[in-house]
C-alpha cells in the first residue's frame, strides 16, 4: 500500500511533537516509532524543515515548485534553440524539406516526433504522410538532368518547354519541383537597364507590327583560340525573333554590310525599316543611299544606349551567352559552321519565351513526333519554314 504523501503542516507538526518527546529524555528510535516515521525519514524531515514556522515552510515548497517550473521552461527553450539550431542551415519551405529535418532532428537530439514537429512547424499529418512517386519520375529526371547539361543556360521553363515538344505531358511546376530537387540552377545574368520614355510613358522607339516590318543588326566581337579577333554581324527580325544571318568574319565593312543585306533582301523582300546604332559601318553614306533607293527606312538609335536596340541586344546576349562563353573556336572555319548550327538551331529548336515558349520559326514537321535535334548535329531548316503566333 503506497503511503500517502504528507503536507508541509504535518511535517512541521510531527518535528515539533518529536521535540517534545526529546526534551523529555527519550531516544530517537521511541519518538521515530511515536511519530510514526523512520528515522531516515526523521533526519531528512529535520534537514528540510527544522526550525521553520508553517507559512515559511509552505513559502518553501511554492519557491520550489517554481524552480522546478522555471528549470523546466529553460530546458525546453534551451532544447527548442538546439533544434532550430539544426535547421537553420537553409529554408524549410517545402514539406519534404521539413520532413527530413524532423527525422535529423529526432535522430540527433532524441526528441519526439510531436515536439520536433511543433518547434519547426511541421503539421504531424505531413509528416506521417509518404509521398508516393510516378513511375516516370526517374526517366524525366534523367531527361531534365540531360537538358540541363546539353543547354546550360536555359532555365526551367525553357526546359519545360523542351519536354513537352518531345512528347512529355509535364507542366512547369513538376519541372520546377525536380529542377530545385536535382540542384540545378542558371547563373545570375547582368543586371538590368533602363529604358528612354517619353512624358506620357511610351518607348521611343517604333514598335514592329509584322513580319519583316523592321529588322535589326549590330556587331558582336570575339577572338579565336589563338588570339585574333573576329566579328560578327547578327540580323533579326524584330517581330519574330528569327536571326535572318550571322555573317563571320575577321573584318567587316559597309561593302559587307551591303552584300549580306542585298542577300536578304532577295530571300524575303526589302523590310520596312531596319535598326541600328550609330557605327561608321552603318552610318556610311553608301548604305544610307542604298537603303534610301529601296525605300528602306533607317532608325539610329541615340548614341550611348544600346537599349533602344533592345531586340538584336538581346539576341546577341544569348549567342554570347549560350555558345561564344562556351565554345573555343581555333580557325575561322569552325566559328563559321558552329554559330550557324546554333543559329539554325535557335530559329526551328530552341523556345523563346516572348513566344509562348516555341521557336521563332519552327520546321514545318511536328517535333513532338519527329523529336528536337540536338544542338551539335542540328540540320539546316527548310526554306518553307513557318512562324507561329
Amino acid at each position: 500500500m503506497a503511503r500517502r504523501k504528507r503536507s508541509p503542516e504535518e511535517i512541521i507538526g510531527k518535528l515539533r511533537e518529536a521535540e517534545v518527546l526529546l526534551a523529555q529524555g527519550k531516544k530517537v528510535g521511541e519518538v521515530c516509532r511515536s511519530i510514526g516515521v523512520t528515522e531516515q525519514t526523521y533526519y531528512r524531515w529535520r534537514n528540510e524543515y527544522g526550525g521553520l514556522k508553517v507559512d515559511q515552510a509552505r513559502r518553501l515548497k511554492e519557491l520550489e515548485r517554481e524552480n522546478a517550473r522555471l528549470r523546466k521552461a529553460v530546458s525546453d527553450l534551451t532544447l527548442d534553440k538546439m533544434i532550430l539550431k539544426e535547421a537553420a542551415f537553409g529554408k524549410l519551405l517545402s514539406a519534404a524539406r521539413r520532413r527530413r529535418c524532423v527525422a535529423h532532428v529526432r535522430q540527433l537530439l532524441g526528441v519526439s516526433e510531436r515536439r520536433a514537429c511543433r518547434v519547426l512547424g511541421q503539421a504531424r499529418s505531413t509528416q506521417r504522410h509518404v509521398p508516393r512517386r510516378r513511375d516516370d519520375e526517374a526517366a524525366l529526371t534523367a531527361d531534365i538532368v540531360a537538358l540541363a547539361s546539353e543547354y546550360g543556360r536555359y532555365g526551367y521553363r525553357r526546359v519545360a518547354a523542351l519536354l513537352r515538344a518531345d512528347g512529355w505531358a509535364v507542366n512547369t511546376k513538376r519541372v520546377a519541383r525536380i529542377w530545385r530537387q536535382e540542384g540545378l540552377k542558371v547563373p545570375t545574368k547582368q543586371p538590368k537597364r533602363g529604358r528612354l520614355w517619353l512624358n506620357d510613358g511610351s518607348c521611343i522607339r517604333l514598335r514592329p507590327e509584322w513580319r519583316h516590318h523592321v529588322w535589326a543588326y549590330d556587331f558582336v566581337q570575339d577572338r579565336t583560340h589563338g588570339g585574333r579577333p573576329f566579328r560578327m554581324l547578327t540580323v533579326v527580325d524584330e517581330f519574330s525573333r528569327e536571326c535572318l544571318a550571322i555573317l563571320v568574319a575577321r573584318s567587316l565593312k559597309s561593302d559587307d554590310v551591303l552584300a549580306l543585306l542585298g542577300e536578304l533582301f532577295v530571300a524575303h523582300g526589302p523590310p520596312g525599316y531596319i535598326r541600328s546604332d550609330n557605327g561608321p559601318e552603318f552610318c556610311a553614306k553608301a548604305v544610307r543611299e542604298w537603303l534610301q533607293r529601296l525605300n528602306v527606312g533607317t532608325l539610329f538609335i541615340k548614341p550611348g544606349s544600346p537599349w533602344e536596340n533592345g531586340y538584336c541586344e538581346s539576341f546577341n546576349g544569348k549567342l554570347r551567352d549560350e555558345l561564344l562563353n562556351g565554345e573555343i573556336f581555333y580557325t575561322l572555319l569552325e566559328a563559321e559552321i558552329l554559330i550557324e548550327r546554333w543559329r539554325q538551331h535557335y530559329n526551328s529548336c530552341r523556345p523563346h519565351s516572348a513566344l509562348g515558349y516555341r521557336p521563332p520559326a519552327p520546321e514545318a514537321i511536328d517535333p513532338a513526333s519527329a523529336g528536337l535535334a540536338p544542338l551539335r548535329s542540328a540540320s539546316p531548316p527548310d526554306a518553307s519554314s513557318v512562324l507561329l503566333h
